[in-house]
């Protein structure tokens, strides 16, 4: 991704008074409820047609609220965090909820400092580079995921020691909150990092629903999680103490032939790139009126 010439500091200001601009007539929290949403959505109908229609449906639910020119900052917003993101690797959803002070509108929920979670990372994945040579590909699980600051840090750090996290690492996110989904989901995504966001709960093992990232898509993710074997006892004991060093998170070590990665590797960074303009190209303005 290439680097923004504006530092993260100046999207994130703009991004703030975009936010601002479209909450004269609604609460400040909605409007950013309906900016996560409506990201996630435009994301996942580019690329999951089997749930398109639903969510084509809410996509235009949510927009019919708003006038033609509120529509149209709704695009704004979702190319400066684009900008914001290309800056490097952050929790920009995360750290614009918690700019806006949106905390106790949202009953206490906070999202943990991204720099926090940048340690917690390096501890999980000290060996992460032994463990794809191993297993050829790293699964990690966030059964809380919020705005998905624990994933991106991993995908940060897998990517510090010399891997694409594009290719070598799958995420399955899941989060009880609906809107902390959608900040996920869209991050995951615009970040290039293959994995599932589910809506659910973690404890009793419900699902509500699901979103599946561009990069697993297109780095055929759905064929390589079927394929892989029974984790041997040795590994889920190292990824139990993942686990244990991550705080929530865990790294699931799974096998994939070392062949299959270097074959999709530039495949699908190549494809995330063209996904990704494609993506800003055809809903940046969020195609109500097209």
């Amino acid at each position: 991704m290439a680097k923004s010439p504006l530092g993260p500091g100046a999207h994130k200001k703009h991004l703030i008074s975009l936010l601002r601009d479209n909450a004269r007539r609604y609460r400040l929290f909605q409007v950013f409820q309906d900016f996560a949403e409506l990201a996630a959505l435009a994301i996942s109908n580019a690329v999951d047609k089997s749930q398109y229609a639903k969510r084509e449906a809410r996509y235009m639910e949510i927009v019919r609220k708003y006038e033609r020119e509120e529509v149209f900052r709704f695009g704004e917003m979702l190319a400066a965090l684009v900008e914001w993101l290309e800056c490097g690797h952050a929790d920009c959803m995360g750290e614009l909820f918690m700019a806006l002070e949106l905390g106790d509108a949202a009953h206490g929920q906070f999202f943990t400092p991204y720099s926090v979670a940048s340690l917690m990372a390096k501890v999980t994945l000290v060996d992460a580079r032994s463990v794809w040579e191993r297993q050829g590909f790293i699964s990690i699980s966030e059964p809380a995921a919020g705005a998905g600051a624990m994933l991106i840090a991993c995908a940060e750090e897998i990517a510090n020691s010399g891997l694409n996290a594009s290719a070598v690492m799958h995420a399955t996110a899941v989060d009880v909150d609906a809107t902390a989904v959608h900040m996920s989901y869209v991050q995951l995504s615009l970040l290039g990092i293959p994995g599932i966001v589910i809506h659910g709960n973690s404890l009793s093992l419900e699902e509500w629903s699901h979103w599946v990232t561009p990069a697993h898509v297109f780095g055929g993710w759905d064929y390589r999680l079927r394929k892989r074997p029974a984790m041997p006892r040795e590994e889920q004991d190292h990824s139990a103490s993942g686990a244990g060093a991550g705080g929530a998170s865990g790294t699931e070590c799974v096998f994939a032939p070392r062949e299959a990665i270097a074959d999709t590797k530039s495949l699908a960074v190549d494809r995330m790139e063209v996904a990704r303009t494609a993506i800003l190209a055809n809903r940046l303005q969020l195609n109500l009126f097209a």
